[in-house]
């Protein structure tokens, strides 16, 4: 199972979860979001990283010409499109995982129009693209399953990611809010708990 740390602002936290062991870390290029990294710092700060750390951009809604750009720019490895793309914007790159925010009452059977690496499942949030900070009915990922690789996400903390993992079992879990200190900021021990944790259950599987 794979463990991806979103929202990395900084040196500080991108190496220390890299040191932990997680297999991933997104950057997040969402103007909005208060998470947001200039690529010119996102690539100083992956200039640094030790190899096999996968890095990821997470664009919403953005121009695929400035996607492509910042991808290459950053030297990111993988594009995350966590907006309202289209189908056929997946499409366009070789691997992308593409994010759906969901509640109780999503239907799943869309996700076969998508072509992706992996289709990461987030809370739904009428006013927010993520970081939430809440969970959502986990049997939808249950289900998603069915398309393709599933990536947990939403509200995981260190209090509910046994629960999550024994009953999703998903390819890999994606936090960001569950282990801040405050927004855009980790707190380096619950980073530390949370992913000791998911490798200790990831053991008992």
């Amino acid at each position: 199972m794979k463990i991806k740390v979103c929202g990395i602002t900084n040196f500080e936290d991108a190496l220390t979860a890299a040191n932990y062991g997680a297999d991933a870390l997104g950057f997040i290029f969402y103007r909005k979001s208060p998470r947001y990294i200039e690529p010119e710092q996102a690539k100083e700060i992956i200039s640094y990283l030790p190899p096999f750390v996968t890095t990821v951009g997470v664009f919403v809604n953005e121009d695929p010409a400035k996607i492509r750009f910042i991808m290459e720019f950053a030297g990111l490895n993988i594009l995350q499109l966590h907006g309202d793309e289209p189908p056929d914007l997946c499409r366009i790159w070789p691997r992308v995982i593409k994010a759906f925010r969901v509640n109780d009452l999503t239907e799943l059977n869309f996700l076969v129009n998508y072509k992706t690496s992996a289709n990461l499942l987030d809370t739904y949030s009428p006013n927010m693209y993520g970081g939430t900070g809440m969970t959502f009915n986990w049997e939808i990922a249950l289900e998603a399953k069915r398309f393709g690789l599933v990536i947990l996400s939403g509200g995981l903390n260190i209090d509910n990611i046994e629960k999550a993992i024994r009953m999703v079992k998903p390819y890999a879990v994606d936090v960001n809010s569950g282990i801040e200190s405050s927004k855009g900021k980790k707190d380096l021990q619950k980073m530390r708990e949370f992913i000791a944790k998911v490798r200790a259950i990831q053991r008992t599987l």
